[in-house]
C-alpha cells in the first residue's frame, strides 16, 4: 500500500493540450506560402487575360459601328477626317481602371480604317501588346494566339 507520502511525490502528468505548437503554426504557414505563391501568378494571368478579351470586344464592336457608318454614307471617314468614336477607352465603366486605350491607327480613308487598342501602365506586362483590327476584319498582335 502507498503511504501519502508516495502519492505526493509523484510527478503529475501533464495535461493535453489544446492549442498549437509553435512547430505546427510554422508548417501551417509555409503551407499556406507555398499555396499563394502558385495561386496569385495564375489569377494575375487570368485578369490579364480577361482584360484583354474585353478590349478585343470593343475592338469588334467599333468596327461593327464603322461597318454600320458605312453602309449608309459609303464612307467611314467624318466629313472627309477620322470620326468621332463613340468611347476609346477598354473597360467603358468608369469606376474601373483603364486598361486599353483605343484610337485609329493612322488616318481612316474612305474605304478602310485600323482600329487599335494600346496597353495601358496597367496592363503593361501583357505579351500580345497592342492589339488591331481593321476594315476586312484582319487582326493582329504581338503574337499569333493573342486572339
Amino acid at each position: 500500500m502507498q503511504s501519502v507520502m508516495d502519492v505526493d511525490m509523484r510527478k503529475p502528468q501533464a495535461k493535453a493540450g489544446n492549442g498549437f505548437t509553435l512547430i505546427e503554426l510554422m508548417i501551417v504557414v509555409a503551407i499556406v506560402g507555398i499555396l499563394a505563391a502558385i495561386a496569385y501568378p495564375s489569377y494575375q494571368s487570368h485578369v490579364e487575360r480577361t482584360r484583354r478579351n474585353l478590349a478585343q470586344a470593343d475592338l469588334l464592336e467599333l468596327a461593327q459601328w464603322m461597318e454600320r457608318r458605312y453602309s449608309t454614307t459609303f464612307d467611314y471617314r467624318d466629313g472627309g477626317g477620322d470620326p468621332a468614336l463613340p468611347f476609346t477607352t477598354s473597360p467603358r465603366n468608369a469606376a474601373e481602371p483603364t486598361a486599353y486605350n483605343i484610337s485609329f491607327n493612322g488616318a481612316v480613308g474612305r474605304s478602310d480604317f485600323e482600329l487599335q487598342a494600346q496597353p495601358t501602365a496597367l496592363q503593361n506586362g501583357d505579351r500580345c501588346g497592342t492589339l488591331t483590327l481593321n476594315e476586312q476584319g484582319t487582326r493582329g498582335a504581338a503574337e499569333a494566339d493573342c486572339w
